[in-house]
């Protein structure tokens, strides 16, 4: 029972840690995502992004890059640069940039993996991006490509402001009410989603033992760990996702047990493919689904799916080739984290929290000012939504009581 307690209490303090290391990045995403949707008018978006060639893919793998952050909040801003004209294949690309070509995801990878772990989730995210390119071309959604435009709530005529420029609408009060609004209605389409998920991730990661996902990856911790054959690393590049799929510990989060897994055995393949595997969870395909109906959302799901598992088998095979795959019996597993530690993440999380409450002093000023009205985005849900409604308000008490239990349960 004590150790049950003991592991309670640790769930729950990898739950709201987990979330203290991504909070930044989530106000940061939001903050983007609202400016987009205000400040950016769908024609200007269309003519920078709104064909799938090259230099449409050239500018959202960079704009993704240089606004990596956790896959939240990718995902809203990819939501809004999509929904304002830009091309299905620039808004993946943007989305595979901004959570894989991501600077602090490589200095945790090197801290847990090495160099070749750091290389090849740069280079892979690349090949992600190349290899989803390719998928919707040969696909072509164009049929769920239009659905998906349909679908979304944000999708009415630019303001009354549409003439002024961005540089007019960023000195104007009525834009930063607007862009207030806009980021309040960010979080409350995924807040619940992302307490379910971060509660999940914790209890993931502190109560589900180790062996359970080295169970998972066939072959690993044998006597072929070493020199696996094609039907093994196979077997276990599938299994990657798989096992991401259920767990959402997320992108920085998953560090640690991908580090345990490959010093396990399992492939280099293996281990590239969970790491990649942070926009296939399942919290992620339900906000796609929030966002672009379900269709659409289990297409991005397929081709990511397949794009995953091209990339972690080109990236293993070319290591081989080189004769430079890393030795899985030199990683060494991570041991306890201090999540709340005074450094710049703190700093980080202080000035962006600010900031968070800056945009809801304005978006409480927009409502005041107009009413009730402004940036609605009700839905006139099916009888299948509200069930999924009912059963996510469930989780949420579910997941608040088992937060709150177990930050309080070493008092006892």
């Amino acid at each position: 029972m004590q150790n049950f307690l003991q592991l309670w209490h640790q769930a729950s303090v990898t739950s709201l840690g987990f979330f203290w290391m991504a909070l930044w990045a989530f106000i940061l995403g939001y903050l983007i995502s609202s400016l987009i949707q205000v400040l950016v008018t769908r024609k200007r978006m269309q003519k920078a992004m709104g064909k799938d060639g090259p230099r449409s893919m050239a500018l959202g793998t960079f704009f993704g890059f240089i606004s990596s952050s956790c896959s939240f909040s990718a995902l809203s801003t990819t939501r809004a640069i999509f929904n304002k004209g830009a091309g299905l294949a620039p808004s993946v690309a943007f989305l595979l940039a901004s959570t894989n070509l991501v600077i602090e995801l490589g200095l945790v990878i090197a801290i847990f993996l090495g160099w070749q772990f750091v290389v090849s989730e740069y280079v892979g995210g690349l090949i992600l991006i190349l290899v989803t390119w390719l998928l919707i071309r040969i696909t072509r959604p164009r049929r769920l490509e239009a659905q998906a435009r349909k679908q979304m709530d944000n999708d009415e005529e630019d303001g009354d402001d549409e003439n002024l420029s961005w540089k007019e609408k960023l000195v104007s009060k009525n834009s930063w009410q607007n862009i207030g609004q806009t980021y309040v209605m960010e979080w409350q389409m995924v807040w619940r989603d992302v307490l379910i998920g971060f509660t999940v991730a914790g209890i993931i990661s502190a109560m589900v033992p180790d062996s359970f996902f080295e169970t998972m990856f066939i072959g690993s911790g044998g006597e072929n760990s070493a020199n696996p054959g094609f039907l093994e690393v196979l077997a276990q590049t599938v299994v990657g996702p798989v096992a991401a799929f259920f767990t959402f510990i997320g992108s920085m989060g998953n560090i640690p047990l991908a580090a345990v897994l490959f010093g396990q055995g399992v492939t280099f393949a293996g281990v590239i493919a969970f790491i990649f595997s942070d926009l296939v969870v399942l919290p992620v395909l339900r906000i796609n689904a929030r966002y672009y109906g379900w269709k659409m959302a289990l297409y991005l799901l397929t081709i990511m799916l397949l794009a995953i598992i091209i990339a972690a088998l080109t990236l293993h095979y070319s290591l081989a080739f080189l004769g430079l795959l890393p030795d899985f019996t030199a990683v060494t597993a991570p041991g306890s984290r201090d999540f709340f530690k005074l450094n710049y993440q703190f700093y980080l999380n202080v000035a962006l929290f600010i900031i968070n409450l800056a945009l809801i002093w304005f978006a409480v000023q927009a409502k005041k000012s107009s009413g009730d009205h402004g940036h609605g985005h009700d839905h006139n849900h099916d009888e299948d939504s509200s069930v999924i409604d009912k059963v996510m308000s469930v989780l949420v008490v579910l997941a608040l009581i088992w937060l709150v239990g177990g930050l309080l349960v070493t008092a006892f």
